[in-house]
């Protein structure tokens, strides 16, 4: 056994660096799939997740007390 050999960090960074830096279709798919996934959180974000906040308070310091409230009162009341 080697004592020049790399440790564990450095031999995974090169193992996943060679395998990304021959691929040929595999750029393509990645590509595709991180483009599918941007596009598929911002629908996420934009359909579902509304700044309810944003609406129903005029300022900073209201959607603070808001939270506030939220957080420390019971559930149910």
């Amino acid at each position: 056994m080697s004592t020049s050999r790399a440790s564990l960090p450095v031999r995974i960074w090169r193992f996943y660096y060679e395998g990304f830096r021959s691929m040929t279709v595999g750029r393509y798919l990645w590509a595709m799939i991180i483009f599918k996934l941007i596009i598929f959180f911002f629908v996420i974000k934009l359909f579902f997740f509304p700044n309810v906040l944003k609406t129903d308070y005029d300022n900073d310091v209201d959607r603070a007390e808001a939270v506030r409230t939220a957080l420390t009162s019971p559930r149910g009341e």
